[in-house]
Formats: structure tokens, sequence, C-alpha cells
């Protein structure tokens, strides 16, 4: 994989991070993913690693206790550490978007509070948008927030949180009509509240409930679980950025960047399908020689590793217009959209090189074919990020007649 994915221009100090973060991968991470995937099992020893290597606070700034880094280097470190198992990329993924909301939208109580804690990794972060009715319809959270004196009580329940029973901190979207009289758009009447909670399942603070993990075809590992708020009293402090009314907006701004996770996470688990397809093609026998000598074969290593090329690229080229403070909607979109699609089909023709023991658990391809369907949907589905770039696309083309 040297010549594979590549990034121009880094810094040393990018380097020495990245080529730090593949030892661990190839060290810490490859050898036990597929062991500790198939029962299930929380990646603690490698989270402690992790916590060591101070990538929990990779992108905080260093007043804070983190490293400073951009989106780009992030986003790179990312690739890496789904390359080895994509479960634990998520573990990172939702504590960076909790994080990146705070250093951008948080009140200075609120960061001086949270970020040095979180750049250490002794708090943890989860996020948390989704509802059982809600699908891809933001605008019709139920989960309510009531002003009661210097708090407010919230009520409802949500859905696909990652990290539901190992983070210690949460940001819940809900609705919150206090000064927004009715009629005001939906997005206008939504507040993000930092809700603090311990670790575990069950009864994790009064009015708040981690039920337990939900079982999935893939992702494993990693908990996602539902959250239920029944009398959940937050004090009005922990109104992220101190305001009501602005939690979509703030919300929006996390999905974006994270959009750019899941295409690195895209890239990577398709960097590691490509891998074990140009392995086995050459160490497999048919006919009297390799697979990789097969025409048919050769065609789909082309087609896997142009794919693999593409999908980093455009990861890249959104991470750095984010970087760059300019608006990167269209090339998050992209970027999520293609390395999405193009991992599952990646993964499908390294799944198919290897014939019948793909489909045995003994390889390791069969994790990844399990693993690929989650990023289609992750962030956003495919259908969404056509409409956000559609609409980008008739902004940036808006017919002069």
């Amino acid at each position: 994989m040297a010549r594979l994915a590549q990034t121009a221009g880094l810094t040393d100090i990018q380097r020495e991070i990245l080529s730090t973060v593949r030892d661990f991968v190839d060290k810490e991470i490859l050898p036990v993913a597929t062991e500790l995937e198939h029962r299930d099992e929380y990646p603690q020893a490698i989270v402690d690693g992790l916590k060591e290597l101070g990538l929990f606070g990779l992108m905080i700034p260093e007043e804070y206790g983190g490293l400073g880094e951009s989106l780009l280097t992030y986003a790179l470190c990312v690739e890496e550490i789904a390359r080895g198992w994509m479960s634990v990329s998520g573990i990172i993924n939702t504590h960076f978007i909790v994080a990146y909301m705070l250093k951008q939208h948080g009140t200075q109580e609120q960061k001086d509070h949270f970020l040095p804690r979180m750049a250490a990794g002794d708090i943890r972060g989860a996020f948390s948008m989704s509802e059982p009715a809600l699908g891809s319809d933001v605008s019709a959270i139920t989960s309510k927030a009531v002003k009661d004196g210097d708090e407010y009580v919230l009520n409802g329940q949500k859905m696909w949180l990652t990290n539901g029973g190992t983070s210690s901190l949460v940001a819940v979207l809900v609705r919150s009509d206090e000064g927004h009289p009715e009629g005001t758009a939906p997005h206008k009447s939504m507040t993000t509240f930092l809700v603090e909670k311990e670790p575990g399942f069950g009864e994790v603070r009064p009015g708040l409930t981690i039920p337990g993990k939900i079982d999935k075809m893939g992702y494993k590992g990693v908990d996602t679980t539902e959250l239920i708020m029944d009398g959940l009293r937050i004090p009005a402090d922990r109104v992220l950025g101190g305001e009501t009314g602005r939690g979509f907006y703030q919300m929006m701004d996390g999905v974006e960047v994270g959009r750019v996770n899941v295409a690195a996470r895209g890239c990577g688990v398709a960097q590691r399908a490509f891998e074990l397809g140009v392995s086995y093609a050459q160490q497999r026998h048919t006919f009297g020689k390799p697979i990789a000598q097969h025409q048919a074969i050769q065609f789909k290593l082309a087609e896997m590793a142009t794919k693999v090329e593409a999908a980093h690229a455009m990861m890249v080229n959104a991470a750095r217009k984010k970087d760059s403070g300019e608006r990167n909607d269209l090339e998050a979109g992209m970027a999520k959209y293609l390395a999405s699609e193009y991992c599952k089909e990646v993964v499908e023709d390294a799944f198919r090189i290897h014939g019948g023991y793909g489909f045995s658990k003994e390889y390791e391809i069969e994790r990844l074919y399990r693993e690929a369907p989650m990023l289609l949907i992750g962030e956003g589905t495919a259908e969404i990020q056509k409409m956000i770039i559609g609409r980008r696309l008739l902004e940036e083309y808006r017919f002069q007649g």
C-alpha cells in the first residue's frame, strides 16, 4: 500500500503523527480487531492506547491541553484507524464532534470546564440528534425542553447514540419553544444541551436512562444505544453557547465535519479491503497460476485501487477546505457520498476475489463486508448527500436569464 492514498504537502509534524498512528494500528489493532469484533467486545486496551497517544485531544486547541491539529490531520488519522478497525474510529469520532462543537460554539465557561478533560480523554463525548421515528427529517424532533426556573426539564427518546454507554458527556438536540413563538420554523426552535452523566447502562443520572446496547450486523465493539429522558433536569448554563434556538445550526456544523470523518472511515476500510484482495490474489492459484495473473482479477484490482485513490483525494480536499475557513458542505457531501459508495464496492470486490473463503469468519474480509454498509447511512444517507450537493450546485450555477 506504499503508493496508494498518499497526501502531498504534509508538514513534518503531520507525517510524524500519521507514522505513529499507523504503527499503532499495525501492532495494536489489526492483530486483535476481528477477534474482538466477533465477541462484540469494547476495545478498552486500544482506547487506552489512543488516550496515551493524545488522539482524544488531536483537534482541541493547545490552550486547553490538546494538540491543536487541523481537520486534515484528524481525518488522515481516522483513515489509518478505520483501516485497522472501523469501530475504533467511531469511538473517536463522536468525541471529536462534541469537542468541535464546544470549541466553535461553547461559552468560555463551557470550554474551560470541558475541553481540558476531553483533551486528556478523561471525559468522553457522544452526541444525540436522531429519534426512533425521525430518520433524516431533523425538523421532526419531538424531544422537548421546558424552562423551570434556572433549569430546563427534558423529556423524550433519542436513538442511535454511538458511545451512549461509555461516554460521560452527551450533546443532546431537543425542541425548546421558550422564546420562540408558535409558527417559528422548526430549525429555529431547537437547542443543544450538554448533559453530563455516569458511564454505563441503566439510570445513569436522575431522569436519564441508557437502556443497553443495540445488537447490530456490524460496527460492533463500540456501544450504540438509545437515550431516554424522563424529567431530566439540566442547569441553564449547560445550554451550548448559552442561547436557546441555536441547536440546529450547532449540530449541522458538527455533522459537516463528521461527514469528512465518515469519508475518511470509508477510505480506510477500502484501503484495507484492497490490501486483503491484492494479497489473496497473489496467493490463491487456479488453472496453474496465481489468480492475480488472470485478466479478470487484474481488472478488479485496477478498479479497486482507482476508487481508493479517488475517494482519498476528495476526502483530503473537503478537509482542507474546512481548514481554510471556507464553507465546505458541498465538498464534504461529495466526499462522504463517494467514499462510502466506493468503500462498499471495493469491499465487495475484495470479497469476490476471496471466493468462498470470503464467507468464512476466519477471513478478515467477512468483517469488513458487514462493516461497510454502516457508512452508507452514517452522518446522512446517500440521498441526503445528493440533496445537499444538488442544492449547493444550483446556488453556485444559478441561471442568469
